[in-house]
């Protein structure tokens, strides 16, 4: 099947060539699995496959409109723990869209490496480029590419199955045949090119579209320019220069040469109109912040996501500074860490208790360092769940301190004490430490500091909770709190550092007990967490509650301990009471 940059070929440049012809690279998946493979770019320069040593097969291995991006160097871990036995000039990594997984490759040489990276940065800015029709054109033939299993250039009946099943469309197989027959005008028993095009149209017709084209169009094969002027004052609420407009769309919409010189507008057409942003319903002027974002910061919901360094389940997967770098390019602003004792004096991250893998407190810092924010410019807020000791808490806040700079809030952004929350707007490009802290923020900021108790507040831990585990961890946290204030008995000294303790600015973890509590004992720098059953539980008793407590005081909910798999909570039922830290995202 012809891509829609088959006429690239006669524009080759000599990357493009030398891709073509091919290259042997190590694909690498790990520190002891590194496997030669025959790299090629095909013809359409839109796809690439390899062969590998043992079966020498050619296997698609993906298409570069996949593609999101090509990182030079050892810039990913796999890569980085092989620092000292390949040079960073020879990796590479591809980094694709969606949650696919990165492809890191070693080139023979460094010019072999620069020729991939700079080829495939061509083809990927030319993909970007496209306009509509080539869009959909090459969504075809990459969806034509993925469904011929055998690579043979055309699809049988078996293989079109396979395609229904990766498009997730449910249809009935007596239809699909019935659409498949259609299409196979030769009657080979097979579709290829305009024939796969055929189905492919008629797989994904939409009925109600075909019926809103005819409404306007007179004899239902297409629309005037006089009838495209009313669906567009009808339907789309068009303004002035309406016809002017009209006229621009077909120009710009129209697949046949013939129809634009008559001024109409096909079913094609008009589909590809209506897929365009021109089409969209969405106002491209919401592309960009248009809100009001001067109101405190507890005024917004953020979007969160709950362990970010996890690459799968919370049990055996993969911890990887990948989930922080895709979570901050998708524009979250919310991450969280699990920091545990490392070996040589170096805290780690990971699930703790579990066998998910490690990787360095310093590496997941660079990362926030260096695509915070790229996405987007408002404050990012990082839960630190520190189970470190007091020595790696300071090497954890020297980091800190030593990479993010001016990045990393250490102060109130007036110098004073807060009355309440700041907005957005004033924390712009400032990160955010949310975790336990010594004593009060006045205390911290009017120097009182050295004299407070070496103490931490409790807050609850992340966990699967029962309504019976909760209301004794609740009665614990009473008798607890009478035998302090009435019986007077010292408080147990804890392990909190100093140094990390005064990075925590706006948002000091409390335990909560209450609203009633929260309100009269709480600031607006201060808050809480919620297990999702307990946030349910408190939206039932005392939603009302719940909406003015949000009000002034930031809120974050988990996600149960019992989700070992990572799946999400549905977060409406939190969002309705105003929680802002309630949309789990797991990267």
């Amino acid at each position: 099947m012809t891509s829609v940059l088959y006429s690239v070929r006669l524009q080759l440049d000599e990357n493009l060539e030398q891709m073509q012809q091919g290259s042997m690279m190590r694909k690498v998946k790990s520190k002891n699995w590194k496997k030669q493979r025959y790299f090629m770019l095909q013809d359409d320069c839109m796809t690439i496959w390899y062969k590998s040593k043992m079966s020498g097969k050619a296997k698609s291995a993906f298409s570069v409109s996949d593609v999101e991006t090509v990182r030079e160097g050892h810039q990913s871990e796999v890569l980085q723990s092989l620092a000292e036995e390949f040079p960073a000039e020879c990796c590479f990594t591809v980094v694709f869209h969606g949650r696919r997984n990165n492809l890191d490759l070693i080139a023979g040489s460094a010019e072999e490496a620069q020729c991939w990276i700079k080829g495939l940065r061509h083809l990927v800015e030319i993909v970007t480029n496209m306009d509509q029709k080539e869009k959909i054109d090459q969504w075809i033939c990459d969806w034509f590419i993925k469904a011929d299993k055998d690579k043979d250039g055309r699809m049988n009946f078996k293989e079109v199955q396979h395609l229904l099943r990766m498009m997730n469309v449910d249809m009935n197989e007596d239809h699909a045949f019935l659409l498949f027959q259609m299409a196979d005008k030769s009657e080979t028993g097979t579709l290829e090119g305009e024939e796969f095009v055929l189905f492919y149209k008629a797989l994904t017709q939409r009925d109600e579209v075909l019926e809103l084209f005819q409404e306007y169009s007179e004899d239902g094969k297409k629309l005037t320019l006089l009838e495209l002027v009313d669906f567009l004052q009808q339907e789309q609420m068009e303004g002035d220069g309406i016809d002017e407009h009209a006229m621009e769309l077909i120009d710009r919409y129209e697949p046949s040469e013939t129809a634009k010189a008559r001024h109409i507008l096909s079913i094609d057409g008009f589909l590809m109109y209506l897929c365009s942003p021109d089409g969209s319903i969405f106002n491209p002027g919401h592309r960009k912040v248009f809100q009001d974002m001067s109101q405190p910061l507890c005024h917004y919901f953020i979007s969160s996501s709950h362990n970010t360094y996890l690459m799968e389940d919370q049990l055996r997967g993969q911890s990887s500074i990948e989930g922080y770098i895709r979570a901050l390019k998708r524009g979250c602003r919310c991450l969280e860490i699990d920091c545990w004792d490392g070996p040589n004096g170096e805290p780690i991250v990971y699930h703790g208790h579990t066998f998910t893998s490690k990787i360095p407190f310093r590496e997941v810092v660079t990362t926030l360092e260096k695509y915070a924010f790229r996405a987007s410019e408002y404050p990012i807020i990082l839960s630190l769940e520190n189970h470190c000791s007091v020595e790696q808490q300071d090497v954890m806040a020297q980091q800190l301190k030593g990479i993010l700079g001016e990045q990393l809030l250490v102060t109130t952004i007036d110098g004073r004490v807060p009355v309440q929350l700041p907005s957005p707007e004033e924390l712009k490009s400032k990160i955010i430490l949310k975790g336990k802290k010594i004593g009060h923020l006045e205390d911290s900021l009017n120097g009182h500091l050295d004299n407070m108790p070496e103490r931490e507040d409790e807050e609850e831990e992340e966990g699967p909770e029962t309504e019976e585990e909760a209301l004794h961890n609740q009665n614990k946290r009473k008798e607890k709190s009478f035998q302090q204030s009435e019986l007077l008995v010292p408080k147990a000294k804890q392990s909190l550092s100093k140094e990390l303790s005064d990075c925590i600015i706006y948002c000091k973890s409390v335990p909560f007990d209450s609203f009633q509590h929260s309100r009269s004992h709480y600031k607006s720098y201060e808050m809480s967490s919620f297990a999702e059953s307990k946030t349910r539980k408190l939206i039932r008793e005392a939603g009302n509650d719940f909406v003015r407590h949000n009000a002034w005081q930031l809120t974050r909910i988990f996600p149960s301990g019992l989700r070992t798999d990572s799946s999400n909570y549905n977060p409406q039922a939190m969002w309705n009471v105003g929680c802002q830290m309630g949309m789990p995202e797991w990267p």
